[in-house]
């Protein structure tokens, strides 16, 4: 999606804990298309947490709202894709990211991984809904990712004394402007009816929109997204690379499962990532990515085939 392509096809577009306190929530407001635009969560430490119940109470109502379909059985490796802005009719989304009209997955994907955001953090895939439908229509499993990314000085001074870290501290005021992106983006899971019992956290370069040169800095960015989405009931991976990682975060190491990319490839190299040589931050790995006839594909690693329902909701 917004990555240099000979490195990723892929998501679009990846220090140690900041000092934190106990967790609260605001989603900060951000200008974005009416269509799909969260409302913005208020303030205050009674309001935020029923927030973040009304948010779960959404995410559990668009679940309870669909067919009781159990996740298949799979024999062996599982062929699926991911999808975001690009693949949004032409002229949407935000002027430095506007979408392409990508090709749509193949009709051997028996999942999709939907993007939350339109590059940077705070701006939604403007035509998430329409995917999300999509997926129903086709009864695909599903699952989501957003990229994470370094907040502008408006979004830091907006965002970052609000949330489960000492804002004074110039990391911990980071790590909340990361924990307003994740909030933000189960928000905007929750209007577009997209469920998933995990969140992929996509860490990347991304163009017009640099990380910092601190790797420590961004790894609280990266942090506080992780508990964000955390805090939101959700189980966290990582989408990237070895050494687009370490380019990005330093040696940060969650230790959470991996969705690691091969570019434009083949199935056999993406599935060769699943081996020890290609660990990113010393997680399980669960899907390798790459990208052929224009799409992002992706297969499941050995043996993550047994237990789809971990990884995907069946729409």
């Amino acid at each position: 999606m917004i990555v240099a392509a000979v490195l990723l096809g892929g998501c679009d577009g990846a220090g140690r804990d900041p000092a934190s306190a106990p967790p609260s929530l605001s989603v900060g407001e951000a200008s974005t298309p009416a269509e799909v635009v969260p409302p913005p969560l208020k303030k205050g430490a009674e309001r935020r947490t029923k927030e973040l119940r009304k948010l779960r109470r959404l995410a559990e109502q668009a679940a309870a709202d669909l067919p009781v379909n159990a996740v298949p059985e799979f024999p062996g490796p599982v062929l699926g894709a991911d999808m975001s802005w690009p693949q949004c009719p032409r002229g949407m989304g935000i002027p430095e990211k506007g979408s392409r009209g990508a090709p749509l997955p193949l009709d051997t994907a028996r999942y999709v991984v939907l993007g939350l955001t339109n590059g940077p953090g705070l701006t939604p895939n403007p035509c998430l809904a329409q995917q999300v439908e999509f997926v129903r229509e086709r009864k695909l499993l599903a699952a989501a990712y957003a990229v994470a990314s370094y907040p502008d000085a408006a979004a830091l001074a907006r965002d970052g004394q609000v949330g489960p870290y000492d804002g004074s501290n110039p990391f911990g005021a980071l790590a909340n402007a990361g924990y307003q992106q994740a909030r933000y983006n189960v928000a905007s899971m929750a209007s577009a009816g997209l469920v998933s019992p995990v969140l992929w956290i996509d860490v990347e370069p991304v163009p017009d929109f640099e990380w910092s040169s601190d790797t420590v800095a961004n790894a609280a960015v990266v942090q506080g997204a992780a508990r964000g989405y955390t805090d939101s009931g959700l189980r966290v991976g990582v989408y990237s690379t070895p050494s687009l990682w370490t380019g990005v975060v330093g040696n940060l190491a969650l230790g959470v499962p991996e969705w690691r990319a091969a570019g434009q490839t083949s199935r056999a190299e993406a599935t060769r990532r699943c081996g020890p040589d290609w660990v990113i931050q010393g997680g399980q790995a669960v899907l390798g990515q790459w990208v052929e006839l224009g799409r992002d594909q992706n297969i499941t690693c050995p043996g993550v085939h047994r237990d789809l329902g971990l990884w995907f909701h069946q729409y």
